[in-house]
């Protein structure tokens, strides 16, 4: 049956423009992935009748898998499925291929609700979780719509209490999945990992951490894996939780080898308290065991740049946006912009020869002092061996200005008062080692440096830091292997 599903949903991919399905932020889930989705339910005790919810259904291959799961472990239970689905594209597909279960399986009941999932619940939803004025559910299961809102949308308005300047609808239909889960249901979905990390998504794990546990976690090595038919560029996690506030004592993390097929599969049980810090209030992800080891140490630390007086920041100019003040050549009338380009083998590089190198001196917002930094590259490809790249900037090396600039595809840290030469080479140790470019990778899965996370992050304190430059500069050796050397001699 599903691969008469799969057939017909392919079909109507074909026959969709792209453009027109993006207008939904539908992608739509492969067979493979779906049954291993409705796999991670735990069926054991159920009830002779159990319910089942599927948001932004598509062609309903999810909430299928799970329904037919139950309905061949035993054929006598009760099995109803609610489908949310408002995309009038694909409701003759999810309720054609409703239809086919109904007429195999004599228990099977569905019902397809054309409203928007979000919006129709804005009543009922308020911020109380085990509120009883909308219907609740035993099982959710979902593949949610991925698409940016405004901030002042009717979805994002609907849903305040996790809501962080403008959402993205998938963390909102997840967000509501959770409210719509009775006490003890489980939830299945398949989202973004993005969500697990920052300030952006915070409301959002406050809520979810504070109301569920978090029992299994699975990650793809490629994003080719989870949607075969679609170009996704995000990288993606399958998680399952339980309506429960008790935590267990561990999480199951597991991890996609293959061809999406699931076939080969690694697993292995993480501490609950190192996946969801209650420190940081963020998801760590790590996909092994060395990952793990990964984190203690880090967590070991007990400061943050904040602690210490410092903090990363990102670079001040835009340049599409202020193209007359961007010039080539040195003036009495402008300041050097530095841009990642300038960041060479841990130092700072300039001029490079290149187009629009200084920027006028005209706008104060545009400019800062002249002082020790450590510049950070905010991206790098997805092919880079390394996130973490970083270069030290030292002011007595570019005499004569009083202030510089830099584009805001850079971070640099700063400190509340001048860094010390020796703290800003600490500093860079820490950036360019093994273990710290590790940490980020797992704390973050896409190819951007985000200064929120940069600065939520442990690190050893100032005299180690210190210490750390000192023997950076007495060895002139700027190497990811002397940095480890360092950063472990100073902190064992």
């Amino acid at each position: 049956m599903l691969e008469t599903i799969c057939q017909k949903t392919n079909e109507f991919i074909a026959q969709m423009p792209k453009s027109l399905r993006k207008e939904y932020g539908q992608f739509f889930t492969s067979a493979e992935t779906a049954c291993f989705m409705a796999s991670l339910f735990d069926l054991s005790g159920l009830n002779k009748s159990v319910s089942i919810l599927d948001a932004g259904a598509g062609s309903g291959i999810l909430a299928i898998s799970i329904a037919e799961r139950i309905l061949k472990q035993d054929s006598s239970i009760k099995v109803e499925v609610v489908c949310y689905e408002n995309d009038p594209h694909v409701l003759p597909l999810l309720k054609s291929n409703l239809d086919l279960v109904k007429k195999k399986y004599k228990n099977f009941s569905f019902k397809v609700i054309e409203d928007n999932y979000i919006i129709s619940q804005r009543d009922s939803f308020n911020g109380n979780l085990f509120a009883q004025e909308c219907k609740k559910y035993d099982l959710v299961i979902g593949n949610p719509p991925y698409k940016k809102i405004s901030k002042d949308a009717p979805e994002a308005l609907a849903m305040p209490v996790v809501c962080h300047g403008a959402p993205n609808l998938y963390f909102l239909f997840a967000s509501m999945g959770i409210f719509n889960l009775k006490e003890n249901g489980q939830m299945v979905y398949i989202t973004p990992r993005s969500w697990t990390s920052g300030a952006y998504f915070e409301n959002f794990r406050k809520y979810l951490i504070g109301n569920t546990s978090l029992e299994r976690i699975h990650l793809f090595e490629s994003r080719t894996d989870v949607f075969d038919k679609e170009s996704v560029l995000q990288e993606t996690m399958i998680f399952k939780l339980k309506k429960q506030k008790k935590h267990p004592s561990k999480v199951v993390i597991s991890t996609t080898n293959g061809n999406g097929d699931f076939s080969r599969i690694s697993h292995f049980d993480a501490p609950y308290d190192t996946v969801v810090s209650p420190l940081t209030n963020y998801v760590y992800l790590p996909a092994n065991k060395d990952n793990l080891e990964v984190l203690k140490k880090i967590g070991s630390f007990e400061n943050t740049l904040p602690s210490l007086g410092m903090k990363m920041k990102t670079g001040l100019v835009v340049d599409f946006r202020v193209p007359e003040l961007l010039e080539s050549e040195k003036s009495e009338s402008n300041v050097p912009l530095f841009y990642s380009r300038h960041i060479k083998e841990g130092r700072v590089s300039f001029p490079a020869g290149i187009e629009h190198e200084f920027v006028s001196n005209e706008k104060q917002s545009l400019l800062q002092k002249n002082r020790n930094y450590l510049f950070v590259k905010r991206f790098t490809s997805k092919e880079e061996r390394r996130r973490l790249q970083s270069g030290i900037y030292l002011k007595r090396k570019f005499p004569g200005y009083q202030f510089i600039s830099t584009q805001n595809k850079i971070n640099f840290i700063d400190g509340e008062e001048e860094l010390s030469e020796c703290t800003v080479y600490g500093l860079y140790v820490l950036f360019n080692s093994t273990i710290y470019d590790s940490y980020y990778r797992i704390l973050n899965g896409s190819t951007q440096v985000n200064s929120t996370e940069v600065n939520s992050m442990p690190i050893p304190n100032l005299l180690q830091i210190q210490e750390m430059g000192r023997m950076l500069i007495k060895s002139k050796d700027f190497s990811e292997k002397n940095c480890d050397e360092i950063l472990q001699e100073a902190c064992a």
